[in-house]
């Protein structure tokens, strides 16, 4: 798989892939494939400029094969409704120059029109060493009453600014809180070498995938780093509990965005402060989306109530995953 490393030259600000010339165009829709983008986000112009050039079909082949015909396409697909949107796109840019016929893109748009949807499908993200992860998610965004099966926004900014910042997890015990498909916590098992990973959350569902996911991407207690997947609710956690996880560091993401579990979060965060012998309390690093300001100034006032005081951290600097970039996303490191 090292042949999918990528630079940051290939994103902008809205996450749209910037492609300056036909190997960056190539690599540019392979990411924006595997991840699942918005079609918006691809570079079609550029595409569109290379077929006028050369009225052969060899970048639409060659296109082809960094994407449905791609050994991690086969392994771990992305939706059959997002493959078929893909390649009648594709076919439609190429029929509106006139290049040759290509075979091999129609037999693969009739593979995927005879294909069953699912309720599950792969994302993949590719990280700086050339390697892929790749989550099972779920292809609606609320399923079985949850939000938790799908990957969100500020995971992908923890998880970049993660592998900006590894030293904060090198060596060190981290609890994930509310972990959801598990896309932060196995980018940094996999790139910041933690001594221990406890990814944790309450919905029966997303435990399971959760699971999935980490023994997906080859994550175990027995090989190092040590992971357990871990039921954690909020609400009945004791402070025993969190001392024998014994975290030095602890993150959170997406898990401000519903004012009815702010109290409970909150009441959490200053047990696990509070938790560890004194003058060592772990680092406590949140990541929000803020969709709703209301929702986001409750959770600090409730924070300033309870006597905790935060920070906002600088952001990522390097661009690995590709996210709407115009979102607004903050991340806070938590302190008393």
């Amino acid at each position: 798989m090292n042949d999918m490393h990528h630079s940051k030259d290939y994103f902008e600000n809205d996450c749209k892939v910037v492609a300056r010339n036909r190997t960056d165009l190539l690599q540019a829709f392979k990411l924006s494939f595997f991840a699942m983008s918005r079609f918006p986000t691809f570079p079609w112009n550029l595409l569109q400029t290379e077929l006028k050039k050369d009225k052969s079909s060899e970048l639409i082949s060659d296109i082809l094969k960094q994407t449905c015909l791609h050994s991690l396409c086969i392994k771990h697909p992305p939706s059959v409704k997002y493959r078929r949107l893909f390649l009648t796109e594709l076919i439609k840019r190429h029929e509106a120059t006139e290049s040759e016929r290509l075979d091999e893109l129609y037999d693969a748009l009739g593979e995927v029109l005879g294909a069953e949807e699912r309720s599950e499908c792969f994302k993949s993200y590719l990280l700086p060493c050339g390697e892929a992860l790749s989550l099972l998610e779920s292809v609606a965004v609320i399923s079985e009453g949850t939000t938790g099966l799908v990957t969100w926004e500020a995971a992908l900014y923890l998880a970049e600014w993660a592998l900006d910042n590894p030293h904060i997890f090198m060596g060190r015990t981290i609890l994930e809180l509310g972990s959801g498909v598990g896309l932060t916590g196995i980018a940094v098992c996999r790139s910041c070498r933690p001594f221990r990973y406890v990814f944790s959350d309450c919905h029966s569902s997303v435990l399971h995938k959760l699971q999935e996911n980490v023994q997906l991407n080859g994550l175990s207690k027995q090989n190092p780093p040590r992971v357990s997947v871990e039921e954690l609710d909020w609400a009945a956690v004791t402070t025993e509990q969190l001392r024998e996880i014994g975290a030095n560091t602890v993150i959170a993401t997406d898990v401000v965005y519903d004012p009815d579990i702010i109290s409970c979060l909150v009441k959490l965060l200053t047990k696990v402060l509070r938790c560890m012998s004194p003058g060592s309390p772990p680092e406590v690093i949140i990541s929000s989306t803020i969709r709703n300001p209301d929702t986001y100034k409750c959770f600090m006032d409730k924070l300033e109530s309870a006597g905790i005081q935060h920070e906002v951290i600088r952001g990522p600097v390097t661009p690995v995953f590709q996210y709407n970039r115009l979102s607004t996303i903050e991340l806070i490191k938590l302190y008393t």
